[in-house]
């Protein structure tokens, strides 16, 4: 037999090519770098050696998040709008979620599932991992239902961008469900499902739990692990669960959050996830309750008199209400822009998906295929996309990350401002929304008018994605049919207290409906 140890090394396919002089000139002329014609030929000759490099870490196997239970691809759905794509994965038999079903927000992975992220570039993709939210929700004897219809990249607090259709809210059909979680509001409110994951850069959790009538709860800043979802900014991504009852939801977050050893940066190896589910009838005589003044500036009158008295009738259960005024939350939107914008741009558009400069785990397979689509077809963004895309260009061009660091700078300021009135209150109470479910977009509506309905409701949510306190949108009552959220704000890592006081509040409003 041939000895291999005396083969010589047989020729491979470069995983780089190496570039040519003419094209580091040009690189050098395009960066005004004004590199000499010594200095290109070190250059040549020294990225010899460096794709070397490259060369290697393209053969090394590298980690794989696990894929735990059996699955078979399911179908598309094409008669229910707020569902992209329909399975059925078991996992244990037993667990807290046992007997529960669930949809998946389909920026999330699930192996073996298609997955589009509602954007045609990622349309044809099939991950082969789960993110670890799958793994603990099948691990905890849920049921996954399917992938549930979201917002063309997540990028809309409508329910019109997806490019498989609008999702219309379950109590009127020509009304946006929320998003960018439309799909699994929708879903929850209408009973289709138990459970579903939703999540939040602006408000895409609380947006159509709001408009849909739901609980839907963005945790702390980095309590439940992002692996495997698409991003859209680093600083400010979240998942969390959309339920019907304060109950529910706490049970799913028991199961979502906890410390995924290391594959997510944002995350503390310390964390401790309390049993919410079993703490939710501690009550909550003798909490204070701050109404936000700030937080009902702008808000549609009858929407702030149903919120506002709502809150008050936290005092049934002992709970101690009075206002309370952040003068920075007038700002919160403003401090969150450069930093969502620029920041989308920049990681999931730029960096496809993935971006650079954190530790933890790249998802390489989504990277390659929202590259391969946004280079092929750009043009299929949606109207939000291409929005944000042009003006983050430009500010990129003319202002240089400027207003992204001054505005991630700020967010410190805004999160102290927070932290100071919740040193007094134990929570902070304000509307989810500043108006009730928007009528959808139609061929009639003007462009400007569309973009107003796409990002006009966000004053309240977004400030807190920047800051990352628990915030949590419940359903206050109705008007004309249709519901009405208010959102309960608390201190990091005290989201126990946030969901005390909205079960609180969901048993004296349930005692007198």
């Amino acid at each position: 037999m041939a000895d291999h140890k005396q083969l010589p090394e047989l020729l491979k396919s470069p995983a780089v090519q190496l570039p040519s002089k003419s094209e580091l000139t040009q690189i050098s002329d395009d960066l005004r770098l004004k590199c000499s014609e010594a200095e290109i030929d070190a250059f040549h000759e020294h990225f010899k050696g460096t794709l070397k490099a490259y060369q290697r870490v393209n053969e090394i196997a590298e980690p794989q998040l696990p894929v735990k239970y059996p699955r078979t691809p399911g179908h598309k759905e094409t008669k229910d709008s707020s569902w992209y794509w329909r399975c059925d994965i078991k996992g244990v038999d037993t667990g807290k979620l046992a007997g529960k079903t669930i949809g998946i927000k389909d920026n999330v992975a699930v192996a073996g599932v298609p997955m589009m992220n509602g954007n045609k570039h990622l349309e044809g993709y099939t991950p082969e991992f789960d993110a670890t939210v799958i793994t603990r929700i099948l691990d905890a004897g849920g049921r996954i239902l399917g992938k549930t219809t979201c917002e063309d990249l997540c990028l809309s607090g409508s329910s019109w961008t997806a490019s498989t259709g609008p999702v219309p809210n379950p109590y009127c059909a020509t009304r946006s469900a929320g998003g960018s979680s439309s799909g699994s509001a929708s879903l929850v409110a209408r009973r289709e499902i138990d459970m579903a994951i939703g999540g939040d850069q602006g408000g895409s959790i609380r947006i159509p739990s709001s408009w849909c009538g739901t609980v839907g709860h963005k945790p702390t800043f980095g309590l439940v692990p992002y692996t495997g979802a698409v991003p859209i900014e680093m600083t400010v991504d979240h998942l969390g669960p959309i339920t019907r009852t304060v109950e529910d939801c706490a049970l799913f977050l028991e199961v979502l959050a906890g410390y995924d050893n290391g594959t997510d940066p944002r995350q503390h190896p310390g964390i401790v996830v309390p049993p919410y589910s079993s703490l939710l009838s501690k009550g909550v005589s003798g909490k204070r309750v701050g109404i936000l003044i700030e937080g009902f500036d702008g808000v549609d009158g009858d929407v702030s008199t149903c919120v506002r008295e709502a809150a008050y009738r936290l005092q049934e259960a002992g709970a101690v209400v009075e206002e309370v005024s952040v003068p920075l939350h007038a700002d919160g939107l403003d401090i969150w822009t450069p930093v969502c914008f620029e920041g989308a741009y920049n990681m999931m558009i730029q960096g496809n998906g993935n971006g650079q400069n954190w530790k933890g785990h790249y998802c390489l397979s989504m990277q390659e295929a929202l590259a391969r689509g946004y280079n092929l077809r750009p043009q299929d963004f949606s109207m939000p996309c291409k929005l944000l895309a042009v003006f983050s260009e430009y500010m990129s061009r003319n202002y240089q990350n400027k207003f992204y660091a001054k505005a991630q700078n700020l967010t410190r300021l805004l999160t102290q401002a927070y932290d100071q009135a919740l040193r007094k209150f134990d929570v902070l109470v304000m509307p989810t929304l500043p108006f009730t479910a928007s009528v959808l977009p139609t061929s009639e509506t003007s462009l400007s008018e569309t973009i107003r309905l796409t990002f006009g409701m966000i004053k309240n949510t977004a400030p807190f994605d920047s800051t990352g306190h628990p915030a949590l949108s419940i359903n206050a009552g109705r008007i004309d049919g249709l519901p009405v959220g208010m959102m309960f704000v608390g201190r990091h890592f005290d989201d126990v207290t946030v969901l005390q006081m909205a079960y609180a509040f969901e048993q004296i409003r349930d005692k007198s409906a």
